[in-house]
């Protein structure tokens, strides 16, 4: 089962505050978030962690150029 994260966790775990996240979001270079109801949304935790493991590998592929 799909675990959701709320706003307020995805702020704690990027250090980004709301309007970076959504600004990343409208570029395409964060994960679209999902609507649970008509005023709320959350982001698959496993979008998230893909989202987190991309960044990584682009600094480790950095490093080692």
């Amino acid at each position: 089962m799909a675990k959701i994260l709320r706003i307020a966790e995805i702020e704690e775990r990027t250090g980004f505050c709301r309007r970076t996240i959504y600004n990343l979001v409208e570029r395409g270079e964060f994960p679209r978030q999902v609507q649970l109801t008509r005023r709320s949304v959350g982001w698959l935790e496993s979008d998230y962690d893909a989202w987190l493991a991309e960044r990584v590998a682009a600094r480790d592929g950095e490093k080692a150029a």
